[in-house]
């Protein structure tokens, strides 16, 4: 059936502000996302023993990407942890936390079981504080940050026209956090910087794109790490204990992962959850999907290893098909 008119039009506008995200400065608000805060002396020392990625000597400016896991090794969820305080001070005023929405209970409720015993105070920053996100080329000279340092979660203050926000460095632009109720004054100061407006939806076909996978989409409570290519981002394996580190490890010095996240690209479009089939087995089901301007119907999956780059696979029941490829897409 030939598009419509309606759906040209959409489709014009979601290539436009793709174009944002990759030839200028795409702004996205993200302020649902999980927040909370520790303070304390001992809060570095106890999110240490929680997490999977190295924290010890984490200066104020600074930031890590990791997870927290069962003792089992399976992931509970993902989280950016900044230290927050004057740059380069020996010790920040307080450890910023950022999740996904539905990992936020299982991270207040790890934090809450284990704090007992440090020096440690929690803070719920959810609904305190709002969070927009600048992509693409642009974002510097839109956010003001060209001084921050290029390390992807260093953190400082910035003033935009006026009003105070925390600048992270993210692998495709700049997040701003502030006061939630200078969330649309912030946006509209950064609108008249040259930001556009983008939707969530273009802003996920970018992730997408990138090969990132996304907590409770891609993966969730049945995924370790290395499954997800997490391990190079995630996870240091000359820190001390954490739980669930005895799996991990050895998975990685000993095992071989039945599963890895790839990308499909699609011979139509897809949904999350559509079943991805080679030969007679199921090998995996879709995660996040998108119609990308650049690269037409995509996907992420966390499939079985007996479908590699190269392979072709089922995808539902309609007769779509899938090239199975190495992530990022760029390489694909």
């Amino acid at each position: 059936m030939p598009a419509t008119d309606t759906e040209h039009a959409t489709a014009a506008s979601l290539a436009a502000e793709h174009e944002a995200l990759t030839r200028s400065c795409g702004l996205v608000d993200r302020s649902e996302r999980g927040k909370l805060a520790l303070t304390g002396a001992g809060a570095i020392e106890f999110l240490n023993g929680q997490v999977t990625n190295e924290l010890a000597g984490l200066r104020a400016g600074e930031g890590r990407y990791a997870a927290f896991l069962t003792n089992k090794g399976k992931m509970l969820g993902d989280v950016r942890v900044l230290a927050v305080g004057e740059s380069g001070s020996e010790a920040p005023e307080e450890l910023f936390l950022d999740t996904e929405r539905v990992a936020l209970q299982a991270l207040f409720d790890m934090i809450t079981r284990f704090k007992i015993g440090y020096d440690v105070e929690l803070h719920k920053r959810t609904l305190q504080r709002g969070m927009l996100s600048l992509i693409g080329p642009d974002a510097d000279r839109v956010a003001g940050t060209a001084a921050l340092a290029a390390e992807e979660h260093a953190n400082a203050t910035v003033d935009v026209d006026g009003l105070a926000a925390l600048a992270v460095r993210t692998d495709v632009g700049v997040d701003l956090i502030c006061e939630a109720e200078h969330t649309e004054r912030l946006a509209e100061l950064l609108r008249a910087r040259g930001a556009i407006a983008v939707s969530e939806e273009v802003a996920e076909c970018g992730r997408i794109e990138r090969g990132r996978p996304r907590f409770g989409v891609d993966i969730d409570e049945s995924t370790i790490p290395q499954e997800a290519g997490l391990n190079a981002r995630a996870v240091s394996f000359t820190k001390g204990c954490y739980v669930g580190q005895e799996t991990v490890a050895r998975l990685y010095y000993r095992g071989k992962p039945n599963r890895h996240l790839r990308g499909l690209r699609l011979s139509a479009p897809a949904q999350t959850g559509d079943a991805i089939s080679l030969g007679e087995r199921e090998v995996g089901r879709v995660g996040s999907t998108c119609v990308s301007p650049r690269l037409g119907p995509i996907a992420l999956a966390l499939v079985r290893r007996e479908a590699g780059p190269g392979d072709v696979v089922a995808v539902g029941a309609d007769g779509t098909t899938a090239d199975v490829v190495a992530l990022p897409f760029s390489r694909g």
